[in-house]
């Protein structure tokens, strides 16, 4: 039996405007050393851009695939089989699923900065977690992605 690969792969990359922070942080660091001398000065602009510009990649890093029959969102892998069918949500709704409406049992990957999401239930009765949230920019090609695994 040949595997099949993956139907759908997007990474939730963080905006460019975050990147902006971050050269700032930097900057902020090297102010804050200016009183010490040149090189405490390279050294916080270097090292609070570097470490500002880490905790933004790690954060901008989740992925959500369909890959081998399985959902891949975040640290979670989940089997489109354990899976029921995908809804895709607007800006407006998906906000309301973010807020007044999300479920604390509920996995979600949310990302505030992504307008779009889906939402789909987990239909796996031994599972407590009553559905999954994923951020997506790219839903309808999610939503074919898991109705063309689980077919």
């Amino acid at each position: 039996m040949q595997l099949s690969t993956a139907h759908h792969d997007e990474r939730l990359t963080a905006p460019r405007s975050w990147w902006g922070i971050a050269v700032m942080t930097g900057l902020a660091g090297a102010l804050m050393l200016l009183p010490l001398g040149t090189l405490p000065l390279l050294a916080g602009l270097v090292g609070g851009t570097a470490l500002a510009g880490l905790v933004v990649s790690s954060y901008g890093s989740a992925r959500v695939r369909v890959v081998n029959g399985a959902l891949a969102a975040g640290d979670a892998r989940i089997p489109v089989s354990a899976l029921g069918e995908p809804e895709i949500l607007d800006a407006e709704e998906a906000r309301a699923w973010r807020t007044y409406k999300a479920d604390t049992r509920a996995y979600m990957l949310m990302r505030s900065y992504v307008p779009t999401a889906v939402r789909i239930e987990v239909t796996d009765p031994a599972d407590p977690t009553p559905y999954v949230y994923v951020s997506t920019r790219e839903p309808q090609a999610l939503v074919s992605a898991l109705r063309a695994a689980r077919g």
